[in-house]
């Protein structure tokens, strides 16, 4: 019998458990990705291939690639684009092209991760690109880690999440990705750029009571009364009160949410944090099952796979 397919979870898990084993309490939260890279070139994971150590290659429209030796075939080498300014950035690429390394390089010998190869990719290549998304992120941003990191203050903000995000060596927007992932509170993650709507993630939570803003199919912008509404709201990492209702239009008057807002220096780009009161989700409805579930391609896809600054 042929053994079970890794996945992104399992692999990651697999790694951090052999990382501890060996280093113990030693081991940094920020984990090491030279470390990394010689622990998936051990039989457990490499199976006769070799990953060098990656390469800086600046190009336009690259991100990053793993490619195999045409001459030596059991080398493997990871190139990406360098970002002196976004060392978090860098990470994650590099963290992505493991995934391949670990997950997908069975299948072929070259794996060119940039914004038009993953849009218009077949769907074999879109689902390669979640794992490898996947992937990075449980890597670099383990659950019980930050669980940990969480569960020690009674209140998110997004001080807290940004202090979490530099601990890991990870960006802000990663980080409130890998939040609304594993997080347990009605939660919805809204990305702002030049004004409009560019996607909205929810919590498992938030799908469950059905809370949500986007309308599919349809072009928006924040809305009325809104601290995202609000140009001389800049920031707001400390959230604001807000009726529930003002966003949400299913929830009842009654309901609160706490509004974060984080604009960048350019200020092309906002980040929203909708954190909602607790509500129990209606018994007979079960259709939220049924829909998209939050995933890691989904993610970084309108920005060119990697999530930046």
């Amino acid at each position: 019998m042929s053994a079970a397919p890794l996945t992104p979870s399992v692999t990651a898990a697999r790694i951090w458990k052999l990382l501890r084993g060996i280093f113990g309490n030693e081991l940094p939260v920020a984990i090491d990705l030279e470390v990394v890279r010689e622990l998936l070139n051990q039989p457990a994971f490499g199976k006769g291939a070799s990953l060098k150590k990656p390469i800086a290659f600046d190009a336009e429209n690259f991100e990053g690639a793993l490619v195999r030796n045409e001459d030596r075939h059991e080398e493997w080498g990871i190139f990406y684009k360098p970002r002196p300014k976004c060392p978090e950035r860098e990470r994650f690429t590099i963290a992505h092209e493991f995934g391949h390394f670990v997950l997908h390089r069975e299948g072929r010998g070259r794996f060119q991760c940039d914004k038009a190869g993953i849009t218009s990719g077949q769907d074999d290549d879109r689902n390669i690109e979640r794992e490898a998304n996947a992937f990075a992120s449980q890597l670099l941003m383990p659950r019980d880690d930050l669980d940990k990191l969480l569960g020690e203050h009674r209140k998110v903000t997004f001080h807290l999440l940004s202090d979490i995000a530099r601990t890991f060596q990870v960006s802000f927007e990663a980080l409130c990705l890998r939040f609304i992932e594993i997080t347990d509170q009605r939660a919805i993650l809204i990305r702002w750029d030049n004004g409009f709507l560019d996607y909205e993630r929810r919590s498992s939570s938030a799908r469950r009571t059905r809370a949500g803003y986007k309308i599919p199919g349809k072009t928006q912008e924040p809305v009325a009364g809104s601290i995202a509404a609000d140009a001389s709201a800049i920031q707001c990492f400390d959230g604001e009160m807000q009726s529930a209702a003002l966003w949400c239009a299913e929830e009842a008057p009654h309901m609160k949410l706490r509004e974060f807002k984080h604009t960048y220096v350019d200020r092309d780009r906002v980040i929203s944090l909708l954190l909602l009161e607790s509500a129990e989700p209606r018994s007979w409805d079960r259709s939220w099952k049924d829909e998209d579930s939050f995933d890691s391609f989904d993610q970084f896809v309108s920005n060119g796979q990697f999530p930046v600054r």
